[in-house]
């Protein structure tokens, strides 16, 4: 049966907006925080039956992570290891959408409202050319149906609506209802931004959000801890981001997958909040779960300057009670020991958030390599790097450059994270600066970050951009896959935009100023907070808080849209005519090496494809490289018709197999999934007929995603056996039913009928629970939620 959390749920009110609101040239004012505040007495008497269980010191994540258990005696009791083995049921408080991402499946389910508060982000929608009036102007025009599905969306369901143009959906988390001990979920792979404030928050697919929306528990395997002491301070030119940049270097793509990084000692204690969300969002380029930090002072004053004392007063009172800090003596599964007196900026790529090159090796970097020196655009703001501190700082080399007579030598794009920030920037004078050296100032969205940049300069040439983003894939940023994309601080980014070089060191070099004098910039400087207090600029893009739900309200839906269709339920694949074994499967190809979610679903012009299945699903794993040829999305169909030919895009063939009812598997490398939390890498496969993936390894996301959607992922015991397995061979499984019957400690063996007949055995290993295997055999996570509320409403 469908579970009930036996939390006590924190006590929300419906609240009329009765405060008078800030202008541009006002100060925020304090706002009701009742609905935001996490309800730090339930969570710290949950707290006391966990430890009564464990009996152990406790680090901070498993702190927050465990007193949002619906039981903490079925989760925990019985002995044995808990992280990295235990699947637990939990209650979050929130959870945040960006664009059409939860909503369609959230209405399959026929509630009439989210059982906990839900927000809505318009944010990948809006294309980077002119700048930001113009951008925004015409992106509203052009996305038009999305935004008032949207909008009609969370009117009927009582959801928070911030409008297109409001800002970066982790931006404004973190202004508005981030709270420290707070558990939340968020429909982007870079949700734990807000881990800055001291909480826990989860990037998930859309099917995951449905749960906490619903009321469902929220299942996650107990993450490992992986302990990052810092100590001394940072200094001169190296910041928070080159910190995330240095330890992404160490521990690489894979190294945080299945764990939750959780920063301590006296190093934490000097950095802003804003920049402990750099650090966190970052997280996720390491396949860590999330990120979290002891509550601070900066935390503090954070809260207070964006308006929410009353959550920060709560927080003073849970922190005395030790619930925001890990105990003496608790154990890690890992340790890092970094120096944060030692580090110096950091430039990670391109093509990979890990190759990490220290800012005094880089020119030598790029000599070896034997790429161009020269630098094409320089991009700043993101959801990473955006914060009023970042800005100030920026300005600063801005103002220095200004006075030195120098003007950017190539395109210089900057990204205001959210409305708040822009009007502040805007109000003390930062955003005159950059214009008056050549910066464009872009719309408050995700842009070029996102692959949202109508870049026509470049087009199939091979060229260097440098950015304060957090992702740098293949074509993600131009659809471009010869542009590298450097990552590094938004200082960098900035020194290196007046010398157009990749060489050049801000450190120790110079430049010729206006009057052919030499010219070397002194290193940055700013503040972390403004000193007249930020103030919210353009109203109109806020929601009233936790509006009531409207049920009259019809959801915008035109039958003729190419963007937008109502989701029709995958079908249940158990029994058949193998009972309760997976049918025979065709393997449709084997991927070679990286594939990532863009490959898998690739971003950029293709989001506005986001509500429409059937539309984005033309864009699977377009960009994957077949690993019999090495050709980039070239499929083999050995069952084709005369009039087919053999090979095609991967979509096509996907479609012919599905048209002919063969359902299919994949054969995957390493760390299948990466980045993103893109449901729609998961969705898209289903969709075409893909019932099995077979992977050396999964993203943690991308894993939970695919089981969400009624997907099998399997892990090669042997990962030297994934060369066995070609396009066109025939998979059957023997043992999933032993595990969807409720034996999850089952061996699932690959029987592979080759296409010569011959035939061979490959032993895989699983890591469904047995609530997901419940998924699998429904067809989908939201078909067994239905059927589970039909069920109780019967």
């Amino acid at each position: 049966m469908l579970r009930k959390c036996s939390l006590p749920r924190n006590r929300f009110w419906r609240i009329s907006p009765s405060r008078s609101f800030a202008t541009h040239a006002e100060p925020l004012q304090e706002k009701d925080c009742r609905s935001i505040t996490p309800p730090y007495d339930n969570l710290v008497d949950n707290l006391a039956r966990v430890r009564k269980i464990l009996n152990r010191p406790l680090t901070l994540a498993e702190k927050i992570l465990y007193s949002h258990l619906c039981d903490p005696e079925q989760s925990l009791s019985g002995g044995g290891k808990i992280r990295g083995e235990r699947y637990l049921q939990l209650r979050p408080e929130r959870v945040a959408m960006q664009d059409a991402s939860a909503q369609l499946q959230f209405m399959t389910c026929g509630l009439p409202t989210s059982a906990v508060p839900a927000s809505i982000h318009c944010d990948h929608l809006i294309q980077a050319l002119d700048g930001a009036e113009v951008d925004l102007k015409r992106s509203i025009a052009s996305n038009k149906e999305v935004f008032d599905f949207l909008e009609s969306a969370a009117k009927k369901y009582g959801i928070e609506f911030w409008k297109p143009g409001s800002g970066i959906i982790h931006q404004i988390v973190l202004e508005n209802y981030a709270a420290p001990g707070m558990l939340m979920l968020g429909t982007d792979s870079h949700t734990p931004n807000a881990g800055g404030l001291g909480m826990l928050a989860i990037g998930v697919g859309g099917a995951d959000a449905v749960d906490a929306m619903t009321g469902t528990p929220w299942e996650l395997k107990a993450p490992r801890v992986i302990g990052i002491h810092l100590k001394g301070q940072l200094s001169g030119w190296a910041t928070p981001k080159d910190l995330i940049l240095h330890i992404a270097g160490k521990l690489t793509v894979r190294g945080g997958t299945g764990a939750i990084l959780e920063y301590h000692g006296p190093g934490v204690h000097s950095q802003s909040c804003t920049g402990l969300a750099t650090i966190a969002n970052m997280g996720a380029e390491l396949g860590a779960t999330t990120s979290t930090f002891p509550y601070t002072e900066a935390m503090r004053n954070y809260l207070i300057a964006t308006g929410r004392a009353p959550v920060a007063r709560a927080a003073d009172e849970a922190q005395k009670k030790g619930f925001l800090e890990r105990d003496e003596g608790a154990e890690w599964d890992d340790l890092v020991e970094i120096d944060l007196s030692t580090l110096e900026p950091t430039i990670n790529g391109p093509f990979t958030p890990d190759l990490a090159t220290p800012l005094s090796k880089f020119g030598s970097f790029i000599k070896e390599q034997g790429w161009k020196d020269e630098l094409t655009a320089g991009l700043i703001g993101s959801c990473t790097n955006s914060s009023y501190e970042d800005m100030s700082r920026v300005t600063s080399l801005a103002k220095q450059a200004k006075a030195a007579g120098l003007k950017a030598k190539v395109p210089f794009l900057c990204t205001p994270g959210s409305e708040q920030i822009r009007a502040t920037i805007e109000r003390d004078g930062f955003t005159e600066v950059l214009q008056d050296v050549g910066a464009v100032v872009l719309a408050n969205a995700c842009g070029p970050c996102i692959g949202q940049w109508k870049r026509e300069e470049y087009k199939g040439e091979e060229n260097a951009i440098l950015t304060s983003f957090n992702r740098n894939f293949k074509a993600r940023n131009d659809a471009n896959s010869k542009t590298m994309n450097f990552l590094s601080s938004p200082e960098i980014v900035t020194a290196m935009a007046f010398a157009g070089r990749l060489s050049f060191n801000p450190m120790t070099d110079s430049l010729t100023d206006g009057n052919g004098k030499p010219f070397k910039f002194e290193p940055p400087t700013g503040i972390q907070l403004p000193q007249n207090g930020f103030t919210s600029g353009d109203l109109s893009y806020a929601p009233s808080p936790l509006p009531p739900p409207q049920p009259e309200t019809k959801v915008q839906i035109s039958p003729e849209s190419t963007r937008l269709e109502v989701l029709e339920a995958f079908p249940r694949e158990f029994p058949n005519s193998r009972g309760m074994e997976l049918p025979p499967l065709t393997t449709l190809m084997r991927v070679r090496g990286k594939c990532t979610t863009d490959h898998i679903s690739a971003a950029g012009p293709w989001l506005k494809f986001k509500g429409h299945l059937s539309n984005i699903s033309e864009n699977t794993l377009i960009t994957a490289v077949n690993d019999e040829g090495g050709e980039v999305n070239i499929a083999f169909d050995h069952n084709h018709a005369s009039s087919e030919p053999s090979k095609d895009t991967i979509p096509a063939v996907g479609k012919r197999f599905k048209a002919r009812g063969q359902p299919w598997a994949l054969v995957v490398d390493d760390n299948y999934g990466e980045g993103s939390a893109r449901e729609h890498a998961a969705m898209q496969p289903r969709f075409l007929g893909c019932l099995l993936i077979v992977a050396r390894s999964f993203a943690r996301i991308h894993e939970t995603n695919l089981k969400k959607q009624g997907i099998v992922p399997l892990w090669l015991a042997d990962k030297s056996d994934y060369g066995r397995i070609d396009a066109g061979d025939v998979i059957e499984t023997e043992g999933l039913a032993d595990v969807l019957a409720g034996n999850t400690d089952a061996q699932i063996t690959l029987k592979v009928t080759k296409k010569d007949g011959s035939k061979v055995e490959i032993p895989t290993r699983h890591t469904m629970s047995a609530d997901q295997t419940k998924w699998v055999k429904a067809g989908s996570a939201l078909n067994y939620i239905k059927e589970q509320k039909a069920a109780a409403a019967s």
